[in-house]
C-alpha cells in the first residue's frame, strides 16, 4: 500500500522494469484496439487519410495526456482512448450530408461533456446516476453485431479468418493479454501473403494531420456526443478511478476527467474519438510486477505514453496495411479484441436479478439498430429501458 502521499520522492530516471512495462502496456494498449477505432472512424465516414489523422492524433492524446498525469501525480495513471466509443460510432447512423464532419462535433461535444463533469458536480453525479446495469447492458447490445463478425467471416472468407481467430485462441490458452497482438500479427501475415507484401503508402510512412471543420448538428449531440460520452464515462473512466483505487492509490477524479475532456477537445478536430482514463492498461501500470515499489510505478504509465506516441505517429503505415486486407479481416481483428469486452458487460448487465428484464430490453433495443424519430438504438435503448427500470422500480416499493 503507498503512503497518503504518492507524490514524494520522484526519481529523475525510470527504472528498468517500468520501461519493460510500459512498452508491453502501450503494445496491448494500442495493438489490441486499433482495428476499433478504424472501423469506427469508416462507419462514419471518415476518408482513409482522416482515418490515419484521427488514428494518429488519438495516440497521441492518450500518449501525451497519460504521460503528463503520471509525472503530475506520481501515480499510475493510464490513458487510453474509448474503445467502447469505437465500437460504438461503428454502428451509428450519419446523417446524409454532414459526413465526418458532423462525427467530429459529436466527439467534441463527448469531450466538452467530460471536460465539464471534471467541474461541475451536478454533471457527475447525474452521469453516475444511470444505471450501471442498464449502461453495460447499451454497451454489450453495441459490441453484439461486432463480436459476431469473427464466425461470419470464417464461413465467408475462411482462408482469411480461420488463421487469425485460431492464432487468437491458442495465444489467449498461454496468456490472454497476448490474444489480440497473435492476432494483429497472424492478420498481418494475412494480409501479407494476400497482397505479396506490397503495399503502397500513399500517404507516406509518417501520418500527416488532416484537419476537419466540425459541423454543428443536433443529430450529432444526440447520437455521437452523448452516447459516447455515457458509455465512456461509464465502462472506461469510472472504473480506470476504481482501478487504481484498489490498488491503494488515491487519485483525485476530477482533475483527471478535466484533463482526458480536454484532451479529446483538442484532438477532435483531427479526427480522434475520446479519450479516456484507461482501466485495463491502469492494473498492468498499477499492479506489483511493474515495480515493487509503489512510488516508481508511475513511470511505466509514462513509459507506456511515450510509446503511444511513437505508434501514433506511423498511424498512416497503418492505415495502409488495413486498407490492404482482404474484407472482413480488419472486423474480425475487431471482433476478437471485444469479446472479452462484451462478455463483461453482458455478465454485469444481466447479473442482477431485479434489473434484469430492464437490462434485456436495453441490450435488445440496441442490438436490433433500430433508428427511429432520428434517434440511434443506443439512444432508445436507454429509453425504453429505462422506462422498465423506472416503472418496476416503483411497483417493487411498499
Amino acid at each position: 500500500m503507498p503512503p497518503a502521499d504518492v507524490r514524494q520522492r520522484p526519481t529523475v530516471f525510470p527504472p528498468i522494469q517500468t520501461v519493460s512495462t510500459g512498452c508491453v502496456v502501450a503494445i496491448v494498449g494500442f495493438f489490441s484496439s486499433f482495428p476499433i477505432v478504424l472501423k469506427g472512424l469508416d462507419a462514419v465516414g471518415a476518408t482513409a487519410e482522416q482515418a490515419a489523422s484521427g488514428l494518429m492524433f488519438a495516440a497521441l492524446s492518450m500518449g501525451i495526456t497519460g504521460l503528463l498525469l503520471a509525472l503530475w501525480t506520481r501515480q499510475p495513471v493510464s490513458v487510453a482512448w474509448s474503445t467502447p466509443g469505437a465500437a460504438l460510432l461503428a454502428i451509428t447512423p450519419i446523417a446524409a450530408g454532414a459526413g465526418f464532419s458532423e462525427a467530429v462535433f459529436g466527439f467534441a461535444v463527448a469531450g466538452a461533456l467530460t471536460l465539464l463533469s471534471g467541474f461541475w458536480r451536478p454533471l457527475s453525479r447525474l452521469m453516475t446516476s444511470i444505471p450501471p446495469a442498464l449502461a453495460h447492458a447499451m454497451l454489450a447490445g453495441v459490441l453484439l453485431s461486432l463480436c459476431i463478425v469473427p464466425f461470419q467471416a470464417m464461413a465467408e472468407t475462411p482462408q482469411s479468418a480461420i488463421p487469425i481467430v485460431a492464432t487468437w485462441f491458442v495465444a489467449g490458452l498461454i496468456n490472454r493479454l497476448l490474444a489480440v497482438p497473435a492476432a494483429v500479427i497472424a492478420a498481418l501475415l494475412v494480409v501479407g501473403g494476400a497482397t505479396g507484401f506490397d503495399i503502397p503508402l500513399t500517404g507516406g510512412v509518417v501520418t500527416a494531420p488532416v484537419l476537419v471543420i466540425p459541423e454543428p448538428n443536433l443529430a450529432a449531440i444526440v447520437n455521437i456526443g452523448l452516447p459516447l460520452f455515457l458509455v465512456t464515462m461509464a465502462t472506461q473512466n469510472v472504473p480506470g478511478i476504481a482501478v487504481l483505487r484498489s490498488f491503494g492509490y488515491t487519485p483525485e477524479p476530477r482533475p483527471l476527467l478535466a484533463a482526458v475532456g480536454g484532451a479529446s477537445i483538442l484532438s477532435a478536430p483531427f479526427g480522434a474519438p475520446a479519450t479516456c482514463l484507461a482501466a485495463i492498461t491502469a492494473a498492468m501500470c498499477a499492479n506489483p510486477e511493474s515495480h515493487p515499489d509503489p512510488k516508481q510505478r508511475y513511470w511505466s504509465a509514462v513509459m507506456a505514453g511515450g510509446v503511444y506516441c511513437l505508434f501514433g505517429l506511423f498511424a498512416a503505415t497503418i492505415t495502409a496495411v488495413a486498407a490492404a486486407a482482404p474484407p472482413m479481416v480488419l472486423g474480425t481483428l475487431a471482433g476478437l479484441a471485444l469479446i472479452g469486452v462484451f462478455t463483461n458487460s453482458a455478465h454485469a448487465a444481466l447479473s442482477d436479478e431485479a434489473h434484469r428484464d430492464a437490462a434485456a430490453i436495453t441490450f435488445l433495443t440496441t442490438a436490433s439498430g433500430m433508428a427511429l424519430f432520428g434517434l440511434s438504438a443506443a439512444v432508445w435503448g436507454l429509453i425504453l429501458g429505462g422506462a422498465v427500470y423506472a416503472i418496476k422500480a416503483r411497483m417493487r416499493k411498499p
